[in-house]
């Protein structure tokens, strides 16, 4: 694999067609590209909404029926307001 041309301020790199069946990409899918090591990267796809939402579906209903989410609580730690 070579890095390719220039762009922007960033450096275009092909993927192998083994890595792009493997994470079932197409044309216009976002992934990530993160450091898995000193000299290694992890390439991830990026969920797309519908998957978002599965999981989301999934979760559903595993809080208590008393639960209250508190956004004042929830950034209380911080020690101010980002508004």
């Amino acid at each position: 694999m070579q890095v390719g041309n220039k762009w922007v301020s960033s450096l275009a790199v092909q993927l192998p067609a083994a890595g792009v069946e493997l994470l079932q990409l197409r044309e216009g899918d976002s992934i990530d590209i993160v450091v898995d090591g000193s000299r290694e990267l992890a390439v991830r796809k990026q969920e797309d909404i519908e998957g978002m939402m599965r999981r989301f579906e999934k979760f559903r209903g595993r809080l208590p029926a008393d639960f209250h989410f508190s956004r004042e609580e929830a950034h209380g730690h911080l020690g101010h307001s980002r508004f």
